[in-house]
Parts: C-alpha cells; structure tokens; sequence
C-alpha cells in the first residue's frame, strides 16, 4: 500500500474521533511548545545578559585587590590599599603600544544628594577623564571634566539619566547647577547618555566626578580601589597578561609571591553567564521534555484502544489480502501523523508565547534549532509510542479477528 494510502487512512481515523484526537495530541503540544518557549527563554536571556555585559564598555578589565580567583563583584573590589593612583598611568605608559588604550583609578560610594527640595541617593564613582573612552559612554550635553580638574580636586561632577530625572523632575537644564554631594557642593558640567541596565543594575543611577575629589573630600581615604582598563581589539588576554607583569614587578614580587590583585576581562564574564545560561537553558528544556515522554504514552494508550477496537477491520483487511507490513505500517502512520500534527500545533502555540512575552519584554526568542528540535523528538515519539501497538494490530489471527464482536 503506496504511503499516500497510509497517510489518507491516518488522517480518516483521527478526523472520525476529534475530540479523542485532540486529547491525544494534547501531551506533544504542551510538550513541544513547552521545549521551544524554554529554549527560546534561555537564549533569550543569555543574549540579554551578554548585551548587558558589553554595554558596559568595550574590551574592558578591572582589577581590583584581593586574592584568589573565584571571587567577583563589588563585595569582592575591597579597600585594600594595594593598587596606587600611579598605576593607571604607568599601564597607559608602558602597555599604550602593544595592548591598552586607556586606564583610570576608580572609587565609588553611595551618598545621598540634594537639588533643591529633590534628595536622592545614588552611587557616585570618582574616575579620571579616561572614563567616558573605557565606558564607550558619550555626553547627552554639557562635557566631561578635564585633567586639570582631576589635578586640583575641583566639586565637579556629570550625571546619569535616572540621576537627572529624580532631581530634576520639572525638566529643568541641570548643566550648571549646583547639587550637595552629602555636605558638599558640587557643579554640574554635563548629562551622560542613557546606558540602561547594567551587570549591577541601573548604569544610569550615578554621579561621576573627579577621583581625587570623590576618594579625599567625600570618602575621606587616599587610596584607589580598583583600575578599570580598556584593552585594545582582540587583545584582552595580552592586556592582561601584561598588566599582571607590569603591577607585579611594581610590587617587587617574587616568582613564587601570589598576586595581591584579581583581574577580570570583561570576556570572563561573558563565558561565565554563556556557561550559566546553556546549563539553564538544558535543565528548562529537560523539565519540559517530560511533557513529550507524557505524550507518547497517551499516544501509545489511544493507539492501542484504537487497535482493540478496530479488531474486526483489521480482520477484514486481512482477509482481503492487506499483509501483516501493510497494517502495521498503517498503525505506525497514524501514530507518528497524530504525533507530528501535535508537533506542529506545539509549535504554533510556543510561537505564540514567545509572542506574547515579548511583548511584555521578557527576553525570549525563537530558535530555529530548537523548532527542528521539538519537531524531530515528537516524530521520533510517534515512532516508539505507535510500534507497539502496530505490531500488535499485524500480529492479530485473521480468524479470530474476524469472529471478534
């Protein structure tokens, strides 16, 4: 019997029992759509984390004190008093040619800030006038501050976005204004570009002034507390290595000394949310597969009642000279048909809900291998859920089958 045939017995069979049909199906649908939303949510997230990771500049590296290789983040950028405020400049020096573009020392802390009757609390980083080239950050108005300013410790200051808007809600121009830093006053030169979410969330939460000015006048400390770095195209492991030589022989460290400084390319994170993201994205997709595995067993149950029921048909075609091959492989059709028809509809249904979360911008995507994935596995179910029961139905004794009531 040509595969045509087969196909057309399949489709009668499903389309005289809908409901039943559909039920069956139900298990795949929920299966593959659960598969291909789940993956698509993982790489969906893995794609938004490593933007976030490249917004936050270009071939960068930080380096911070501390020992160790496993820690990362701000608990772990201490206060030790290990990297001095010469570094920066001594790696722009000495490294400008093979592998860095610029350095800065770099101070942070949270202070509350007053414009007005606007207070706000915000993180308030004291750089050099490299950052806005580390951060690949541009000036939305007004301009960053100048070396000279860095030198004479000047109450300057630029603002992020959010910054702007909880202390200028009326929509007034705050280049030139004059904004208290805890106690301190200190002018507005300019407004950086909105970043967006960052690693460490709201890149646009902050004020940047001159390093000198944040760490002695509103920290009261005279020492850095960590070096951001960027590298040039395609060499960040060069620039590390190098940089780990240069500091290491400004210490005056001995081969077997360990380093007293971490540093962390912005590559090592991106790897490290690549690794985090593949093992969530393979659990998501596992969880949801148990949805196929429960689909082929009501696939299998319906395709055996089916056969049980159709006991006497089975023995007329027999009779009339259909081989034991020939129904089998007209079970088997039917089974992988109402396996992959559910493949399908599950498809259709994740697309939907990628659809919609899209909308809601949760970070999903549709992945084409992940389609070919749910597709291929929900074939294969029909296969193994729908050989039993085929085997049985071409197994059955003709006589038998035929006095069968």
């Amino acid at each position: 019997m040509a595969l045509l045939e087969f196909l057309k017995l399949a489709l009668f069979a499903i389309t005289r029992n809908k409901m039943r049909a559909f039920l069956t199906m139900l298990g795949i649908i929920v299966g593959v759509g659960a598969v291909i939303a789940m993956i698509g949510i993982g790489e969906g997230s893995k794609q938004a984390s490593i933007a976030l990771i490249q917004n936050m500049g270009s071939n960068m590296l930080m380096i911070f004190p501390g020992q160790g290789t496993t820690r990362f983040g701000p608990q772990a950028m201490g206060s030790a008093d290990i990297l001095l405020e010469t570094d920066a400049p001594l790696i722009e020096q000495e490294l400008s040619d093979s592998s860095v573009v610029a350095a800065t020392p770099q101070v942070s802390t949270t202070r509350p800030v007053i414009f007005q009757n606007n207070n706000y609390v915000t993180q308030v980083q004291g750089t050099n006038t490299e950052f806005p080239e580390i951060r690949g950050w541009e000036m939305e108005e007004g301009r960053f501050f100048t070396e000279g300013e860095v030198r004479g410790q000047a109450k300057v200051c630029v603002i992020g976005k959010t910054v702007q808007a909880n202390l200028f809600p009326n929509g007034e121009d705050p280049v030139g204004q004059t904004i208290r830093i805890g106690n301190l006053p200190f002018q507005i030169l300019g407004v950086l570009d909105k970043k967006g979410a960052g690693m460490f969330g709201d890149q646009d939460d902050l004020i940047v002034g001159p390093y000198t000015t944040v760490m002695r006048k509103i920290m009261g400390r005279d020492k850095i507390q960590r070096l951001i770095v960027s590298a040039q195209e395609g060499k960040a492991e060069l620039a590390q290595s190098e940089i780990t030589a240069l500091l290491r022989q400004r210490m005056k460290l001995t081969p077997k000394d360990e380093s007293p400084f971490q540093i962390r390319k912005q590559d090592d994170i991106v790897q490290m949310q690549t690794q985090q993201a593949g093992i969530l994205t393979a659990l998501l997709a596992v969880a949801a597969s148990i949805s196929l595995v429960v689909g082929g067993i009501g696939i299998s149950n319906i395709m055996l009642v089916s056969v049980t029921e159709r006991t006497r048909e089975i023995g007329i075609r027999r009779a009339l000279g259909a081989t034991q091959r020939s129904i089998l492989w007209q079970f088997l059709t039917e089974a992988i048909v109402l396996a992959v028809l559910g493949g399908l509809l599950g498809t259709a249904f994740a697309f939907a809900t990628i659809a919609i979360l899209q909308k809601f911008q949760v970070p999903a995507v549709v992945q084409n291998w992940a389609v070919i994935l749910g597709l291929g596995f929900s074939g294969i179910v029909g296969v193994v859920a729908g050989f039993l029961p085929a085997v049985k139905a071409a197994r059955l004794d003709v006589i038998d089958a035929l006095r069968y009531e």
